[in-house]
């Protein structure tokens, strides 16, 4: 059996979310699961450069096999929506936790 690489891919207002999400990728359906790193307070880091997370976050993409969209309620945010668009451009699967018809 091939194990699948993918990343989480979400707004970070469902990271406790993508948590529980990711712990089932893993235990119940066997992924191989890449995640973000987590602010559990929902705030955003000082001195952090966002274009450096980006570019981070393109090459777990690049490593993986498809990415998992944690689309709660149908939100997909503008970073997210990037994401999703490098990844189809680079022959990713992409998985969408919720319909992706909203």
């Amino acid at each position: 059996m091939e194990i699948k690489v993918i990343t989480i891919c979400g707004s970070m207002r469902y990271s406790k979310e993508m948590i529980k999400i990711a712990e089932e990728l893993e235990l119940k359906k066997g992924y191989a699961v890449i995640q973000c790193v987590y602010n559990m307070d929902g705030q955003r880091q000082e001195g952090v450069d966002a274009s450096i997370l980006g570019k981070i976050h393109r090459k777990k993409i690049d490593v993986s096999d498809a990415i998992y969209v944690v689309n709660i309620d149908g939100y997909i945010g503008n970073s997210t929506k990037n994401e999703i668009e490098y990844a189809k451009n680079n022959g990713k699967e992409v998985i969408y936790h919720e319909r992706e018809d909203y």
